[in-house]
């Protein structure tokens, strides 16, 4: 009988468990890279005594600093439910934490600066923030974004190996190209901006469009010293529509390309080594502006 009763006991409590980490996962978004589509990061887990579980450090420079200011962007749509230095709370410093529905959440630490407020809902492939350094007085830090996804729970045990693309990360580091966004937004959309803008060109930032009416891609070709942006329709794909995609290297004019187009705008491009430059683009009403940024 006390057999009978231990081993009814044991099955409760393994069908309680299998419940529990269903529940957890039934839900979980199509995370992807939190980098712009194209850029090839290094994820490292067991290089940090910080870590407790799953967390990843990713970089993609060669010396300390060289990530400093690269874009972040949402690893899957949510809601911004942390937007905050939280260097005297704990060690995250800028932190950004997205609730994605369903008791899923990612975190992303260390942010230079952060480009979402509490309250906003953001789209997959959106930018939040950029990579950064900060963390609490004290603890000098070189430059990574440190990366975290969670379920509903109590910290450490609420944390949860990170998928990208529907792969489990390759523990305990990997290096993986960004599919965030390559789609343009849209799924149907056969052109993205490396073919847009030709051979040589890398992706090195990306504006998700409200509405994901599409996506605004600036690229750089190391070998020319050029930039060139494309926006590539999300929305009323193979149907002429108004789209636009600009290129401003400071101090020069804006080089623009629009009219009704049925699948991007673009490309524009400009020798702009050395230099700051503004970029953005639209589809239909929906619109991307950046300041001067991506110096040098």
């Amino acid at each position: 009988m006390r057999i009978r009763t231990a081993a009814l006991a044991l099955v409760t409590a393994l069908s309680g468990l299998v419940l529990s980490n269903a529940q957890a996962s039934a839900a979980e978004p199509r995370f992807q890279l939190p980098f712009p589509c194209g850029q090839s990061w290094n994820g490292d887990n067991d290089n940090s005594n910080a870590h407790q579980s799953w967390e990843i450090d990713f970089n993609r420079g060669s010396s300390a600093g060289a990530d400093e200011g690269d874009t972040v962007v949402a690893a899957a749509a949510g809601t911004v439910v942390i937007s905050a230095h939280q260097g005297e709370v704990n060690r995250y410093g800028n932190l950004i934490k997205i609730d994605h529905g369903g008791g899923w959440y990612t975190y992303y630490a260390h942010l230079r600066v952060r480009t979402v407020s509490v309250g906003a809902t953001v789209a997959q492939g959106q930018k939040i923030g950029e990579v950064g350094h900060t963390s609490k007085p004290g603890n000098n830090i070189s430059a990574h974004l440190h990366y975290e996804v969670r379920v509903d729970g109590s910290y450490p045990g609420n944390l949860r190996p990170a998928y990208f693309n529907g792969v489990r990360f390759g523990y305990p580091n990997q290096t993986l190209t960004s599919r965030n966004t390559c789609d343009g937004g849209g799924s149907d959309n056969p052109h993205d901006a490396e073919d847009v803008c030709g051979d040589g060109y890398s992706v090195i930032d990306t504006a998700q469009l409200p509405g994901s009416a599409g996506t605004v891609h600036l690229l750089y070709d190391a070998t020319t010293g050029k930039n060139c942006v494309a926006t590539i329709k999300g929305t009323s794909i193979g149907t002429a529509s108004a789209t636009t995609a600009y290129l401003e290297v400071q101090g020069q004019a804006r080089i623009t390309d629009q009219g009704n187009f049925t699948y991007y705008a673009g490309p524009v491009s400009a020798v702009a080594a050395g230099k700051c430059v503004k970029w953005g683009g639209s589809v239909g009403t929906a619109a991307y502006d950046s300041e001067f940024e991506h110096c040098g």
